[in-house]
């Protein structure tokens, strides 16, 4: 892909993840200074959308990050093949966007639902499950890549010269799997019951 801005400037390869990082600086302060006073009028709840619900749009920009990547990579491809000009690297924003915006509602959202649902004295424990599940997700993830390795072979979806695999396709089953999780977690947050938590008030007798 073609990373120059202009005629002396070219992108480094790896910064492209800052576009990301740049989104939940910018989203962050904009949620809770305009967006959460809105939504808190719509929903009549003080926070605006509950945890669960900022977990279920994490995981729909979940998906739209993997299929926004899908087809950035096959139109990409289809032109590298057909030796056109190529790409500009800033059609790879779209997705670094929707990332930005899964990591924010995702991990905010648990962190809401740990600290408001788990019991006083396991509220640390709980937490530190979302660093234990990006732990185990890193090694499912090489799970996975091995097994598309030896299944996808005509051609390689992973050869290393990426114009003569299908990583599109590897983006695209990745984001079947995500949808799936989608779904399953939709379905689950549509049952669950929120804790409800009576402070009782104490009255001194004269």
């Amino acid at each position: 892909m073609d990373r120059h801005l202009g005629p002396n400037f070219e992108i480094p390869a790896a910064s492209m993840g800052i576009v990301a990082l740049i989104t939940i600086g910018i989203w962050l302060p904009f949620y809770d200074l305009f967006v959460q006073n809105a939504l808190a009028k719509i929903t009549k709840r003080e926070e605006g959308l509950t945890s669960l619900q900022k977990i279920v749009i994490g995981n729909i920009f979940s998906v739209l990050t993997m299929v926004s990547a899908g087809l950035v990579e096959w139109r990409r491809r289809v032109i590298a093949i057909s030796h056109g000009s190529p790409m500009s690297v800033m059609w790879l924003t779209p997705q670094y966007v929707f990332l930005g915006f899964c990591e924010v509602f995702s991990i905010v959202g648990h962190i809401q639902f740990y600290n408001s649902e788990s019991p006083e004295k396991m509220r640390s424990i709980a937490n530190s499950l979302q660093y234990l599940v990006l732990a185990c997700s890193t090694y499912v993830g090489a799970l996975v890549m091995n097994i598309v390795h030896k299944v996808a072979r005509n051609p390689d979806w992973l050869n290393n010269d990426i114009d003569a695999g299908r990583l599109d396709y590897y983006y695209f089953l990745i984001a079947g799997v995500s949808a799936l999780n989608l779904v399953y977690i939709i379905s689950r947050a549509r049952r669950y019951h929120y804790r409800v938590i009576v402070k009782a008030e104490v009255v001194d007798k004269p």
